[in-house]
C-alpha cells in the first residue's frame, strides 16, 4: 500500500512538472514583439499586430511604437477631447493624456473595451486594416518610401487606410515593421525602445 502511495504521488509530481513545462513552452506572451524591441511578425501580414507589446501611458509611453499608433489616431480620426480630432502636431511619440483620451475614443467607435491602453484586442483590429499598395514601376511604390515590394527580398510595402488619412508601412527582411511618420513625412522604425518622433 505504502509503494502505490509513493508510486502515485511521484506519478502526479512527474505529470504536474510536464504540464507546467509544456504551458510555459507553448504560451506565447502577449508582448513578444516587443521582447525584440520592435514592431514585427514574418508570415502572413495580416496577424501581425495581435501579439504586440501593449502601449499606454506607463507602458513604451516614449517610444516610436506610440508614435506609430499616434499616427493611426491621426489616420482614423480619433478624437483628442470633446471638440478637436487628432492631428498631426499631437504626433509626438508621447502617450499622454490626447492619447490616452484618443484612444478610448476609437476603442469605443471600433467596439472595443474603452480604457485608453493599446493591448492586444486594440492592436488586432489593425491586421485587418492594411491593403496591398499599387504595383507602380515593375514592383516599386514611387511614393515616400521608394522601396522594392518584391517576394525575393521579403520586402513588404503597404498602406494603412483611417476614415479619414492613410500612410505607408513597410516590413522589411528581418520582418521589423517602419512607417511614415505623417507629421514629418519621415521613415521611423516601430521601435518600443526609441523615439524617432
Amino acid at each position: 500500500m505504502n509503494f502505490r502511495s509513493t508510486r502515485s504521488r511521484s506519478a502526479a509530481a512527474v505529470l504536474g512538472a510536464l504540464a507546467a513545462v509544456t504551458l510555459a513552452v507553448s504560451a506565447t506572451p502577449a508582448s513578444a514583439a516587443a521582447s525584440n524591441g520592435y514592431i514585427s511578425g514574418g508570415g502572413s501580414i495580416y496577424d501581425d499586430f495581435g501579439d504586440e507589446g501593449t502601449l499606454s501611458t506607463t507602458s513604451y509611453a516614449i517610444s516610436s511604437a506610440t508614435c506609430f499608433w499616434q499616427n493611426v489616431l491621426y489616420a482614423e480620426g480619433a478624437m483628442k477631447n470633446d471638440e478637436f480630432r487628432f492631428a498631426k502636431s499631437d504626433i509626438d511619440g508621447e502617450f499622454g493624456s490626447k492619447t490616452k483620451y484618443a484612444t478610448r475614443n476609437l476603442q469605443n467607435r471600433w467596439g472595443l473595451t474603452v480604457d485608453g491602453v493599446v493591448g492586444e484586442g486594440t492592436m488586432s483590429k489593425l491586421d485587418a486594416k492594411r491593403t496591398w499598395l499599387p504595383d507602380v514601376d515593375g514592383g516599386v511604390w514611387t511614393g515616400h518610401l521608394k522601396h522594392e515590394r518584391t517576394t525575393d527580398t521579403g520586402v513588404i510595402v503597404v498602406t494603412y487606410y483611417g476614415k479619414y488619412h492613410s500612410f505607408a508601412m513597410r516590413r522589411g527582411e528581418t520582418g521589423r515593421w517602419t512607417f511614415e511618420d505623417v507629421s514629418t513625412g519621415s521613415h521611423n522604425k516601430a521601435s518600443y525602445t526609441e523615439n524617432d518622433c
